[in-house]
Formats: C-alpha cells, structure tokens, sequence
C-alpha cells in the first residue's frame, strides 16, 4: 500500500496539474489565442503534444495514441508498486512526482487525444526546453532526483554473512 504522504503527493501533482489545464483549455481558451505573453521570459504557448517526452514516440493514429495510454499506464502502475517498497522519504517522494506526473499526463492523451503543453520558458528567441506542463515538469523532477539519490548517496556497506 503506498503511504499516505506519498499518495498525497502525487493526487496533489494530479490535481494542480488537471486544474491548470482546466483553466488553460477553458476560461483561458489558450488553444484560440496560440500565445499569452506574461513575463519577459514565461509565455502560455499552446502545444497539442501526440508524443512522449520530449515529443519523442509521436503517437500518428488512434492505435499510437492507445498504446501511448497503455505503456504510460503501466509505468504508473510500476511505479504505484515501487514507491512503499522504498524505505526513504525523498525516494518516495520523487517517485510520487513522477506518478502524479504520469497520471495527468494520462488523463489527457484519452481525453483529447494528446497532452496539453503550455509552459513556454524562455531567453528572448533561445528556449532551453519544449514548451511543458506541470505534469512533465513533475516527471522530470521525479526522475533528476531518482538519478542524483542514485549516483550521489552513499553506497549501503556490504555484510559479509559466510
């Protein structure tokens, strides 16, 4: 059972992330306007997403856009299993950034048929990302953490039981 914290974790990433996209497809009507300017280096930039991340594994068909839900699910699904089999908290809670992540970014591709993306950060014309949400933005946090706790924590002394 996943613990309680880290459950929360995650339906809060799922929530924020499905309320902004309410407010981005609805009361914003984003997808009419394409652009909405609101600091020198932050845009809402409408992108309809058929791929993964980084638009990788674009999704051509009604086939594609399935097996997209399916793998996304399973790796949820993974992960659900992963996260009480981790002792520490900050590996719980990164694996509940990337569930919550994975969960919003699923509810989209079988509701619209892709994954609404918005967040357009920027440097004048030079844009170090592809435009996002909160839910990649959940993903890859998750994962960076996964991968620093990984390589930078100390390794557990070996026992030696013979």
């Amino acid at each position: 059972m996943i613990p309680r914290r880290a459950l929360a974790l995650a339906l809060g990433i799922f929530i924020l992330d499905q309320l902004v996209k309410w407010w981005v497809v609805g009361p914003l009507a984003l997808e009419a306007k394409g652009n909405v300017e609101l600091l020198p280096f932050f845009d809402f930039t409408w992108v309809e997403n058929y791929g993964i991340s980084f638009g990788l594994f674009t999704a051509g068909s009604e086939v594609g856009r399935w097996v997209l839900v399916g793998v996304t699910a399973l790796i949820a699904i993974a992960v659900a299993i992963w996260i009480p089999r981790e002792e520490r908290w900050g590996d719980q809670a990164a694996l509940s950034l990337v569930l919550g992540g994975a969960l919003g970014n699923i509810v989209d591709r079988a509701r619209f048929g892709y994954v609404v993306d918005y967040a357009d950060l920027h440097i004048g014309t030079f844009r170090p990302f592809l435009v996002f949400n909160i839910a990649d933005a959940a993903i890859s946090i998750g994962v960076l953490i996964l991968l620093l706790r990984a390589f930078l924590a100390p390794a557990k002394e070996k026992t030696d039981d013979a």
